[in-house]
């Protein structure tokens, strides 16, 4: 096809979802792909070879993607779980807002009944972890059912500041969560989606969860408040190699994502090599976004998907790493340090980086315009740093209450529409260039100008990525890429 002809009409974006930490659905009036003068780029025309996807495609793609998982989940080797035994799927918020949810919530169907089915064990139920919204995982264990399809009793949701169990590891004892661990086995259901790069860097991102969504506040906050991006990730990998943990841990049931849909499931009794295998998809398919969203001089970024800020899409990249987009996330021995912007503790109080190696929030983000998004992150931070305008005063109203964001509307403004909220960035920016994250599945959503823009530099971006950059990549991983090709 010619490069030309890659602009479409706009893929539809994520429905809004009912939730106690985001705005009724009915109060979004308007999604910002309806506006005058947006497309959509299909990602496996800008990157053609992108590998095929499972979902999203035909009516019956779910259905597909749960006969995908059986079989693969029937090759693992399940012959230490007893009938009388017990087991506990271990689950992470996160996964329920990729692509619509029902993707992750398929697989954690399928790991169940082939574990039921490959051992004759009935004790088998749901623990799902979440960050800071602490009621979150009950309304995705109703919203796709789970709680009907694992039975009475079987389904928790599990909060950091939920009962603890200590550890011990050899760097000490760290806290992990009581509930999580209370079966005989754990198997450990995730994805490949590369979701806070900017935390993990790619580094062992398939154990990341045992140091956060199974983990008591006091231990995953070494993330958000100890050691920070990077530095913290030892301890996610201390507590996945400690005794306790390796005397219960069964498989792991991997959700196989790209930035443009599910490719696959990845089931293994060896997580490192599913972490192998995670960090070749992370850094290949994703890396390719990346990069391309580092190609921008200058756009406005409109948040529009049923997540708090810095989690809303677009081609599978979250806001908060286009935020960063304008330094390699992936680089370890890049001259910057080896951390990112993306935490208060790098900034002084004035808003300027404590070190002056510190990079700025990507600059090419003129504006944000806040159309839908949730609270129930800290996000003053962006607003702070990016003119921000946000739709509805129901909207602005809610971030004023909501204890983590008292401070978000101090830096931003409200407009009533989104067309007006559109046309004040337009007129203040002097830009037309929009990208937009509303979670547009295969695909992103954008102004025509931007689209022109992605479509020139995507060939050159490919092939950098695959001849220079990914090869660095892996090899500062220690991940070799002639076994996984």
């Amino acid at each position: 096809m010619a490069r030309q002809n890659l602009k479409h009409p706009v893929i539809m974006p994520i429905v809004p979802k009912a939730s106690q930490y985001g705005i009724d659905p009915a109060l979004v009036k308007q999604r910002a792909a309806e506006l005058p003068g947006m497309c959509s780029l299909w990602l496996a025309e800008i990157f053609p070879e992108l590998p095929p996807v499972i979902y999203p495609g035909a009516s019956d793609a779910l259905d597909r993607l749960y006969e995908v998982a059986k079989e693969e989940l029937r090759k693992v080797d399940m012959s230490f779980i007893k009938p009388g035994q017990s087991v506990n799927i271990l689950a992470s918020h996160h996964g329920f807002t990729l692509l619509g949810g029902h993707p992750y919530a398929i697989l954690i169907k399928a790991t169940r009944d082939i574990i039921q089915e490959k051992t004759g064990c009935t004790n088998i139920r749901l623990r799902a972890g979440v960050g800071m919204r602490f009621r979150e995982t009950e309304e995705y264990i109703k919203r796709y059912e789970l709680d009907k399809h694992f039975g009475p009793g079987k389904t928790k949701g599990v909060a950091p500041i939920d009962e603890g169990i200590a550890i011990e590891t050899e760097i000490g004892n760290l806290y992990g969560l009581k509930d999580v661990y209370d079966a005989d086995w754990i198997v450990h259901c995730h994805h490949t989606d590369v979701r806070e790069v900017h935390f993990h860097r790619q580094i062992d991102k398939a154990v990341k969860p045992f140091g956060m969504s199974y983990a008591r506040i006091e231990t995953r906050s070494t993330y958000h408040q100890n050691l920070g991006p990077r530095a913290a990730n030892f301890t996610a990998r201390a507590l996945f190699e400690s005794k306790f943990v390796q005397s219960k841990f069964a498989f792991a049931s991997f959700l196989n994502v790209g930035p443009h849909g599910v490719i696959g499931v990845d089931a293994d009794n060896d997580l490192y090599a599913v972490n192998d295998r995670a960090t070749f998809v992370g850094c290949q398919l994703y890396g390719k976004i990346m990069t391309l969203f580092g190609e921008i001089d200058q756009c406005i970024a409109v948040l529009d998907f049923p997540c708090p800020v810095p989690y809303v899409f677009s081609a599978g990249v979250i806001y908060a790493n286009f935020a960063g987009a304008n330094t390699d996330l992936y680089d370890m021995e890049s001259p910057l340090p080896p951390y990112t912007w993306y935490t208060e503790a790098f900034y002084k109080k004035s808003g300027s980086p404590i070190l002056p190696e510190i990079p700025p929030l990507n600059p090419a983000i003129r504006m944000c315009v806040h159309n839908y998004a949730w609270t129930g992150y800290p996000s003053a931070f962006f607003s702070d740093h990016i003119p921000t305008v946000v739709v509805g005063q129901e909207q602005a109203d809610l971030f004023d209450v909501e204890p983590m964001n008292i401070e978000y509307m101090s830096h931003a403004v409200t407009a009533k529409t989104t067309e007006s909220a559109m046309n004040f960035a337009y007129k203040t920016t002097g830009t037309d260039k929009v990208i937009i994250f509303d979670g547009a599945m295969g695909g992103l959503n954008c102004s025509d100008s931007l689209a022109d823009l992605l479509i020139e530099k995507a060939p050159e971006v490919s092939d950098r990525v695959d001849k220079i950059l990914l090869p660095k990549w892996l090899k500062q991983r220690g991940v070799d890429i002639s076994i996984l090709r």
